[in-house]
């Protein structure tokens, strides 16, 4: 039996790198699944890349909308009689640029993507756990969720305030048997970075990918499975005294 034997996750962004590889790394520890995003084709392929029939399930919607929040969990209680688990994972990184280059419009779409999704997922599935007696939140943060990264004004913006998001729900939902927590990835090899790489250096990419590496103690980028093996820790009642904590997963970035 593995340690989220008979647990349902709801797991949003579930198409992107880092979504579908905590997706699997759950299913692998027993837990049934909702994918959950916006894209309906590379959420099907996410879930027949998965397998294990009744255990998955898809549903799509917008990580910004009240409405569409509030149909996932009520989907996923349907599906599989409650939720015990979220990954709020979905998120942007927008425009790559000095903070005075930045438009209204892109800066206002990575906070509603990323601090609004994170607000709504947890806003409308804490309850759900509550009634289940338990439940784990875990949100997908940044490295740039405790330090300035020069370009990601935006990104930045909202990872740090997901981190606040996590210290108050998890204050607030501590006596109600909720745990809510935050993984903070460094840059990590997937597409998110490989889009970040290409803006930062549009005639090479290679270049900024060495730039980053080099902020890094490991030298080297994190893998998607290395950030699900931590999500899965921390769903999991093993982290059973793990409530309000921002756990870096970054080869020591943060301890430069």
């Amino acid at each position: 039996m593995g340690r989220l034997a008979g647990k349902v996750a709801i797991i949003t962004g579930a198409s992107g790198g880092i979504g579908s590889a905590t997706a699997a790394k759950m299913l692998q520890e027993g837990a049934a699944v909702m994918l959950a995003g916006r894209d309906h084709g590379r959420l099907d392929a996410v879930a027949a890349q998965l397998g294990n029939g009744d255990r998955v399930r898809i549903c799509v919607g917008n990580p910004a909308d009240e409405g569409d929040v509030a149909a996932l969990v009520a989907e996923t209680t349907a599906a599989f009689g409650g939720v015990d688990i979220l990954f709020a994972n979905a998120g942007a990184e927008g425009a790559i640029a000095p903070l005075t280059s930045i438009t209204v419009e892109d800066f206002d779409m990575v906070q509603q993507v990323n601090v609004r999704g994170t607000w709504l997922a947890i806003k409308h599935a804490g309850p759900a756990m509550v009634e289940r007696g338990s439940g784990s939140i875990i949100c997908t943060s940044s490295v740039a969720g405790s330090v300035g990264v020069a370009g990601l004004a935006a990104y930045a913006a909202s990872k740090h305030a997901i981190n606040g998001l996590v210290q108050v729900a998890a204050l607030e939902f501590a006596k109600l048997g909720v745990r809510v927590n935050a993984i903070a990835p460094a840059p990590i090899d997937n597409a998110m970075m490989a889009s970040i790489e290409k803006q930062a250096s549009p005639d090479d990419p290679s270049l900024a990918r060495q730039g980053f590496s080099g902020l890094i103690a490991m030298g080297r980028y994190g893998t998607n499975e290395e950030v699900a093996n931590l999500a899965a820790f921390l769903a999991s009642d093993e982290a059973g005294y793990c409530t309000g904590g921002i756990y870096p997963v970054d080869g020591g970035f943060l301890a430069a």
